[in-house]
């Protein structure tokens, strides 16, 4: 098959070494420097596979970028503040965010943005789309960027981290792995071994799951950076993903492909590989290593915290009727909890140094638009 270069040297690769684990697979998908999904293509929007919530509507950018200036405020309103974007797509969701923050010149002026990012076809057209923005620079890992008080934007980043995949058989958890049937074609298998007590290490909720049950986690690597550097250096960081609330077994690792699902196993390379995020496993790690967490919330919820329908409302009442009908529809997308909506399915977590009792929208006891 030689229109699926990737395809082949997996196969190459599982040939010469055996059944590959899930996570090696799913990082070769995604980060093979030749043929990986995200090093070598624009994947957004409609021409592409997928749609974030920045490329629905401005608001969500514009509010991410109020959600800011609120903890600027909270963290005593420092002279230089880093604002670190992971995985910024188009640089549309920075690019909003700092409009809304035009309108407060004290902490505009005091910004140095850091953009994370490997593709470079994407940071192409963040470097376009942020032209005008002064003081600005791109990474290829947050441990490229310099000290110093930082907010950090992690919108749909976790969830193309590899994970793990583990299946309960009756002798105890498996790694799952990727094999080659009889016909040739890929597919899931389990080594051929258990993991010595990794049920120790399991959820409550895990524990009890029945003979077939996946389980999947991911290391504690990257959250564990953020959660260590505004520990440390002062801060907060904001994560937003699709994902689940409390750690549980479920298979959620998943293809899409111009916008509907597909197999993961057919084209590597091809499709956008993902995998839901355990939020409480993240919530967990940062309270380790001595940050605070606040939340996880549902997107819409917190959406709703922070002024969206405020916000809408004002843009709505300027607007062309046809304009206004298109804030309608994009404020349900993003807060809805139904078909098609964004609200519960996604998930928001904050991370802060510990000091800071409380982020905006993160907290029951809040009301909607503090941010702004």
């Amino acid at each position: 098959m030689t229109d699926q270069p990737l395809l082949n040297e997996i196969k190459a690769l599982i040939k010469s070494s055996g059944p590959m684990p899930v996570w090696r697979y799913m990082e070769l998908c995604l980060m093979h420097p030749r043929y990986g999904y995200y090093v070598s293509r624009d994947p957004l929007g409609r021409e592409g596979d997928f749609t974030t919530a920045p490329e629905v509507s401005q608001m969500f950018g514009e509010l991410l970028g109020l959600w800011t200036a609120s903890v600027w405020k909270q963290m005593g309103s420092p002279q230089f503040l880093r604002l670190i974007e992971l995985g910024p797509g188009r640089g549309t969701m920075m690019a909003d965010a700092l409009r809304a923050l035009r309108v407060l010149p004290p902490l505009y002026q005091a910004l140095y943005i850091h953009m994370v990012e490997v593709n470079p076809v994407l940071r192409e057209r963040q470097s376009a789309t942020l032209a005008n923005v002064r003081n600005i620079a791109w990474h290829d890992s947050i441990d490229e960027v310099p000290e110093g008080p930082s907010i950090i934007l992690a919108n749909e980043y976790f969830d193309v981290l590899p994970i793990h995949q583990m299946v309960r058989l009756e002798n105890g958890w498996h790694e799952r792995v990727i094999e080659i049937d009889p016909n040739g074609k890929l597919q899931f298998g389990a080594a051929p071994e258990p993991t010595p007590r990794f049920d120790v290490l399991l959820p409550p909720l895990v524990r009890a799951a029945p003979i077939g049950a996946v389980f999947e986690w991911r290391p504690d690597g990257e959250i564990m950076k953020l959660a260590t550097r505004v520990r440390d250096q002062d801060g907060a960081a904001l994560i937003i993903d699709y994902g689940h609330l409390r750690s549980d077994a479920g298979d959620t690792f998943q293809a899409i492909a111009r916008h509907t699902f597909a197999d993961p196993l057919k084209a590597p390379g091809q499709a956008d590989v993902t995998a839901h995020v355990d939020f409480q496993a993240l919530a967990r790690a940062a309270e380790d290593v001595g940050a605070r967490a606040h939340g996880p919330v549902t997107q819409g919820d917190f959406l709703k915290r922070i002024g969206i329908d405020t916000r809408a409302a004002a843009l709505m009442q300027k607007a062309a009727p046809d304009v206004a009908t298109d804030i309608s529809v994009a404020l349900r997308r993003l807060t809805d909890t139904g078909r098609g909506g964004m609200g519960s399915m996604f998930k928001v977590l904050g991370i802060s140094e510990p000091r800071l009792a409380s982020l905006a929208g993160l907290s029951d006891l809040e009301q909607a638009g503090e941010a702004s």
